[in-house]
């Protein structure tokens, strides 16, 4: 029934959540810049949803899928396995084995460290394997667009990532926010300095779209601070 209600949801031309709002500007930030043969990156892959977008688009390019809960790696194995390149791992900034908590009552808030969470919830810690992006994929993919939702990891895969990102000059979308990214001593001028060394700019999405200038490194702790969006989007 959960899972009904939030596909007619999405369907309704006006938005009654934040992530909502966030799930159509990717959308239409997706239809956008990718082109048929576009090579993408789903970072915290989760079910697939962002995954299938990727597939709509760029229908002839090969994409990459990271999920580290086993139970959602083994479905999504099963699903895309043989049309995309998918991980069990968590993307950091290390290579090795560590914690997870699963979060079993809420997936989606699950992370290498235990964040903020708005209601009592069911935690089971695991073993995952860590690695780096950097590690990874071949160097010779040109690598179009990440996308990295990790619940407040976000700074550790952009820092396991630094010469792809580099390198390709990709569109990366990724959530920056109160709540999560504290939890992992990261702190929206250390994001926004990563992505500048990379040669990216930072902004959100309707910004981008529409257009208009991107942040500087105020405005984007702004953002952060007063919790004005957490979601973002850095490009060329």
């Amino acid at each position: 029934m959960k899972e009904l209600l939030k596909r007619i949801l999405k369907k309704l031309p006006f938005k009654f959540t934040k992530n909502q709002e966030y799930d159509s500007l990717t959308n239409e930030v997706l239809r956008c810049v990718l082109k048929s043969n576009s090579i993408c990156i789903d970072v915290g892959c989760h079910k697939g949803e962002i995954l299938d977008l990727f597939l709509r688009y760029a229908k002839g390019g090969r994409h990459y899928a990271f999920e580290p809960i086993p139970e959602l790696y083994k479905a999504l194995d099963r699903k895309y396995g043989d049309i995309c390149e998918v991980y069990n791992y968590a993307l950091s900034n290390t290579s090795g084995e560590t914690t997870f908590n699963y979060v079993v009552s809420n997936p989606a808030y699950s992370g290498l460290r235990k964040r903020d969470y708005k209601r009592p919830e069911t935690i089971k810690e695991i073993k995952v394997q860590t690695e780096k992006m950097d590690n990874i994929l071949p160097w010779k993919a040109k690598i179009d667009l990440i996308k990295i939702d990790v619940e407040g990891a976000e700074q550790w895969v952009l820092e396991g990532a630094k010469e792809t990102i580099t390198r390709n000059q990709p569109v990366v979308i990724f959530e920056h926010g109160l709540g999560a990214s504290e939890h992992y001593n990261s702190n929206p001028t250390d994001v926004y300095n990563i992505l500048l060394e990379c040669g990216l700019k930072v902004s959100t999405m309707d910004r981008y779209l529409g257009n208009r200038p991107a942040f500087k490194l105020n405005e984007f702790i702004n953002q952060y601070n007063r919790k004005l969006n957490y979601y973002f989007i850095a490009y060329p």
